[in-house]
């Protein structure tokens, strides 16, 4: 075992599985580590591979969209480099079973938290700059994501419900929706929001989240599947 909690069988899978061969391992296993095990974490890595996900995506999105316009290519970056996206990409190279913690963060299900498995995502494209430089790391972006590039929604399924039903406002020349705090639920630190949301000759409709804009958001998306 090269820790209590990996193999090198299960690095020599994960290195198979990014086609990319460490020449210096330790960089991997310091991917792979969490702050709940000391100093020697992946906090650093995740910082430099955060950097070189968003630069490459942005790069293969600009070549592969040239008439896209800015906002466009944000959206469709934001949505390549998401929390969400890069769990999906931690689950298909199981590092869920690979992830070096602490004994309290094992015990209290870390190797299962969503961050956490994205944040592993980055330390390794940022353990593959350092280990190999730029090229070698935004390659293993592109594999990465290849799938992904490959098979991206339409761009107006990328903007939010507030934008997507105030359009549909705009292009009817209709008064632009309001949206109303109705109530504020819970303690200070766990606060749910309930919105309402109002548009002339529809039912009002109302949205819960835990912030007031994802209210907001959730008040919008009602209204757009009743006017659907």
């Amino acid at each position: 075992m090269v820790s209590g909690q990996v193999s090198e069988l299960q690095l020599r899978q994960l290195e198979k599985q990014l086609r990319y061969t460490f020449i210096k391992p330790a960089l991997l296993l310091q991917a792979l580590t969490h702050r709940s095990m000391g100093a020697e974490n992946n906090e650093r890595l995740e910082f430099l591979g955060d950097s070189i996900l968003n630069f490459t995506a942005a790069a293969e999105l600009f070549q592969a969209m040239p008439n896209a316009d800015e906002g466009t290519l944000s959206r469709y970056r934001a949505l390549l480099v998401k929390g969400e996206t890069l769990t999906e990409i931690a689950d298909e190279l199981s590092l869920s079973e690979l992830l070096i913690l602490g004994e309290g963060e094992l015990k209290s299900g870390g190797h299962r938290r969503k961050s956490t498995l994205a944040d592993s995502v980055e330390a390794i494209i940022g353990a593959v700059y350092l280990d190999s430089g730029l090229d070698e790391s935004t390659a293993l972006v592109r594999r990465l994501l290849a799938s992904r590039l490959g098979n991206l929604p339409q761009a107006d399924e990328l903007k939010d419900p507030k934008t997507r039903l105030q359009e549909r406002m705009q292009k009817d020349a209709l008064e632009l929706p309001a949206y109303e705090l109705v109530a504020t639920y819970g303690k200070a630190h766990e606060q749910q929001f309930e919105v309402s949301c109002t548009i002339a000759d529809a039912k009002p409709t109302k949205g819960l989240g835990t912030s007031r804009r994802k209210a907001e958001q959730a008040a919008a998306a009602a209204m757009l599947a009743q006017l659907a």
